[in-house]
């Protein structure tokens, strides 16, 4: 008969991020997390940004809005509004797999897929729609 040992156990390891294939259900997965920290911060910077501004005077909101419309502020817009649109295309996908839908491969393949592309899609609409000076 085989004696047990008298310590505590190993802890079991989880495998190596190595050791597994990675495929589109793993990025978007990690991509949502990324962009609600994301929006989460960049959301809440630049409307305590926008509100200092706001309160400090027109001299103060005149930069803010100078720095916003700039070439580099165009660039973060461009890439905070890709983040809401990633997030919420994977939010949608959350939705509709915790409505117990879209859990064989391929489907669930060609939702993450369709994350990615709904999102840049939706955000080139977006800009060009502000760029070239769309109207309600």
């Amino acid at each position: 008969m085989a004696s047990r040992p008298t310590g505590p156990l190993p802890r079991p390891l989880s495998p190596h991020l190595s050791i597994w294939k990675w495929r589109v259900h793993m990025a978007v997965s990690i991509v949502h997390r990324v962009t609600g920290n994301a929006l989460a911060f960049g959301a809440v910077v630049i409307f305590a940004w926008w509100l200092a501004a706001l309160a400090s005077g027109p001299t103060y909101y005149r930069l803010f809005q100078d720095i916003v419309f700039s070439p580099l502020g165009v660039i973060v817009g461009f890439g905070l509004t890709w983040a809401m649109f990633q997030h919420m295309g994977s939010g949608i996908r959350h939705f509709i797999m915790d409505s117990g839908e879209g859990f064989d491969l391929a489907t669930s393949r060609r939702m993450a897929q369709a994350t990615f592309v709904f999102a840049m899609l939706a955000t080139l609409a977006f800009w060009a729609f502000v760029l070239l000076g769309g109207s309600y």
